[in-house]
């Protein structure tokens, strides 16, 4: 199974590169996205997971039902996109499943940081997606950690994909900046290995990034964004459905595994 996902939140990465963007920017550059994204899944007739904080499912409320009745599942990003405390976790819950009138599953912190997964547990999640099992300069660094699904302090981990030996990561920043063939490459060859793969992205990666004005992005993140990584992703699920992989929700993959 293909286990794509979107963390749907504030648009706020424009603060890490020293740029100012209003709340309500933040808000509609992600509305955008996420638009884009549920248009190109209802094309190919697939379902995905949404990680949403509250804060942006409670300005978004006709996205949030779109997801839930187009077959999607909803999982929470906590409250905050860039304010975490404990107690966000069974908030962020209980918010998530009042708005949409979906139980709520599943956790992905963001940025990846790190989270007490007795902590998870206590709050009613059964699975959580927070770890990308490689090493990157600044921001991860988990060789030591398992490349597929475990289980901890029961729930399981459900770690984004990297490839065999060596642990090259498939996350969206190598999907924006490796060519497409290559990337499909990598992909093909983990899923054969793990029998499934596990990609995540961010509703503003559909929207242009290349305004060095407004957002100062290095070219490694604004590379293929906009109707570039429509274009780009569209290609990916064309080539995964040629194959007869299957894509499916996180809450499906814990069926289809039998993961209790």
């Amino acid at each position: 199974m293909i286990l794509l996902s979107f963390d749907i939140e504030e648009f706020d990465m424009p603060f890490e590169y020293g740029k100012n963007i209003t709340f309500e920017n933040q808000i509609a550059v992600s509305e955008k996205g996420t638009t884009i994204i549920l248009d190109l899944l209802q094309k190919h007739q697939i379902k995905a997971t949404f990680f949403s904080t509250v804060v942006f499912a409670e300005k978004v409320p006709h996205l949030i039902e779109r997801i839930i009745n187009e077959g999607h599942e909803l999982a929470s990003h906590t409250y905050y996109h860039s304010d975490f405390k404990v107690e966000h976790l069974k908030e962020s819950k209980d918010a998530l499943e009042k708005l949409s009138g979906s139980e709520v599953i599943g956790f992905r912190m963001p940025r990846m940081y790190p989270v007490d997964e007795r902590e998870i547990e206590k709050a009613g999640y059964k699975y959580n997606s927070s770890i990308n099992p490689t090493y990157l300069p600044g921001r991860y660094n988990h060789f030591d950690k398992p490349r597929t699904y475990f289980n901890l302090h029961n729930v399981w981990q459900i770690p984004a994909s990297v490839s065999p030996l060596v642990r090259f990561p498939l996350f969206w920043l190598s999907f924006h900046n490796l060519p497409i063939s290559i990337y499909l490459f990598l992909s093909k060859i983990t899923y054969k290995k793990d029998s499934y793969l596990n990609i995540y992205f961010h509703p503003w990666e559909f929207t242009p990034l290349d305004n060095k004005e407004a957002y100062n992005f290095p070219s490694y993140v604004s590379k293929n964004t906009g109707d570039k990584m429509t274009e780009r992703l569209n290609q990916f699920i064309q080539s995964m459905k040629e194959k007869k992989y299957i894509f499916g929700t996180f809450k499906e993959f814990l069926v289809e595994k039998n993961l209790k």
